[in-house]
């Protein structure tokens, strides 16, 4: 029997391609070969980080990396997601369409099925036209998701205006569903995204994947029940695929790897390995985030004042100075971590984060409680969700200079680690999420596609996501 092939496609960004890239590790676990699909671009980076590097040619491999160009040229500003958007979608469609044809004329890899990152949606389109089946994966939590599908009814609804803004019949506040929390419109992801970042380019494009969601009945998401009741009970078209985190006993660190855009350090490991039980303050803000050098300033001596060992991540595209009374004397700090393994460290007390989504499920999975800390787009919805919904973290807040200071660092990290109610349901979501972590848990896959043998049953399906 040949094996099936999937083909899947994420969002040319760090979060979108590492739960997409376990995913596809866990189809392959069932059965399938996947060709994982990045733009020239990322796929330069991630071969380039791999602890061990491979061409993504091993015809042997079920696992194949492969990459098509995102049209952008090569001395152009990739951060500028309203121009990378907008050409992804004038470009990408046609030259994916070319390649599934180049596969099928090959003959030995002929593609069952596209699994594609919601921010790339319109790859519905071509796997209509190609006759293959097609799913989408929301990167993202569900609440978010839903969000997102309901930016035409709020368009339709006046809610928004034709460029995105904000009416101005709009309420402060409004609810999805009758059930769910209220939102403070003036937090929408998209009114967020900061000066640098055409929020229109952006919204057409998204709107433009939104609208191709029709094309599928499988949506997945990497969420569990128990993070979302509500929404998923509004939403019952999601199937749920979380965490959508390398198991324990996966201890091949080129697996760990794949996926990655920047080398893991390693030696914070044998650091953390001797500092003491629950005492180090994990910082890291996700592959997006800029600060400052007043914000960045701030941070760093706030680190200093709280008086606590800290592991500090500060990628290498970090262009700020250290502030010249900065000793970190009690920290260490890397270019970047492996992020699952130092959350599972028992010496890790809090994570200070940005809030991305995948984030976020690391530290829960970890019984870690959360200092949020956003920065733009999903991230001011997280925190909502975490300190208001979920109790489990804390909000750091600016003042009046737009700063978070070096007091309020201290000050919410020595409230929230004496905060034995967060720690407790910290704990009590770490075991829910590692129950459906562990394999027997309910984590699901797409259902039976033709001769994809996913053994999928859809109230549940032992996959050990």
């Amino acid at each position: 029997m040949n094996i099936p092939t999937v083909l899947a496609l994420p969002y040319p960004a760090q979060g979108h391609v590492n739960p997409l890239m376990t995913l596809s590790q866990k189809l392959i676990e069932h059965g399938c070969k996947v060709l994982f699909v990045n733009t020239d671009f990322i796929h330069r980076r991630v071969l380039s980080s791999m602890v061990e590097h491979q061409d993504g040619h091993d015809h042997e491999s079920l696992l194949k990396l492969v990459s098509i160009p995102d049209g952008v040229g090569p001395d152009d500003d990739r951060n500028d997601l309203g121009k990378l958007d907008e050409t992804i979608l004038r470009t990408m469609p046609a030259t994916l369409e070319k390649f599934i044809e180049d596969v099928h004329g090959k003959g030995d890899d002929r593609i069952s099925l596209i699994v594609a990152d919601v921010c790339m949606a319109w790859a519905l389109d071509v796997a209509s036209k190609l006759g293959i089946k097609g799913a989408v994966l929301s990167t993202r939590s569900a609440s978010f998701f839903g969000l997102m599908c309901n930016i035409p009814v709020l368009i339709d609804d006046g809610i928004i205006d034709s460029n995105y803004g904000l009416t101005l019949t709009t309420k402060k506040t409004l609810r999805i569903s009758p059930s769910m929390l209220e939102m403070d419109t003036r937090d929408f992801f998209w009114l967020k995204m900061g000066d640098k970042i055409n929020h229109v380019k952006v919204m057409d494009y998204l709107l433009h994947c939104i609208r191709r969601l029709h094309l599928t009945d499988w949506w997945l998401c990497n969420t569990i029940d128990e993070l979302e009741p509500v929404t998923l009970s509004f939403i019952p078209k999601i199937l749920l695929i979380g965490p959508l985190l390398r198991s324990d006993d996966d201890t091949s660190e080129a697996t760990k790897s794949m996926g990655q855009f920047w080398e893991k350090d390693l030696s914070c490991m044998s650091w953390l390995n001797q500092q003491p039980h629950r005492s180090v303050l994990y910082a890291a803000f996700g592959s997006f985030t800029l600060f400052d050098q007043n914000q960045f300033n701030e941070l760093a001596l706030g680190l200093d004042f709280t008086n606590r060992h800290f592991l500090w991540v500060v990628r290498q595209d970090n262009k700020m100075a250290y502030p010249n009374e900065f000793l970190g004397s009690k920290g260490k700090i890397v270019d970047w971590a492996p992020q699952q393994k130092v959350l599972s460290h028992p010496s890790i007390a809090c994570f200070v984060t940005h809030c991305g989504w995948n984030s976020i499920m690391k530290g829960l999975s970890n019984g870690v409680p959360l200092l949020c800390w956003p920065y733009f787009g999903d991230q001011l919805h997280n925190k909502t969700h975490i300190c208001d919904e979920l109790k489990v973290g804390l909000g750091l807040e600016s003042d009046e200079n737009g700063l978070v200071s070096r007091k309020e660092l201290k000050n919410k990290v020595d409230q929230l680690l004496d905060d034995e109610n967060i720690i407790s349901r910290s704990l009590e979501l770490k075991e829910k999420l590692r129950n459906n972590l562990a394999k027997g848990g309910r984590a699901i896959v797409p259902p039976k596609i033709d001769k994809l043998h996913l053994a999928f049953q859809p109230d549940k399906l032992s996959l050990g996501v």
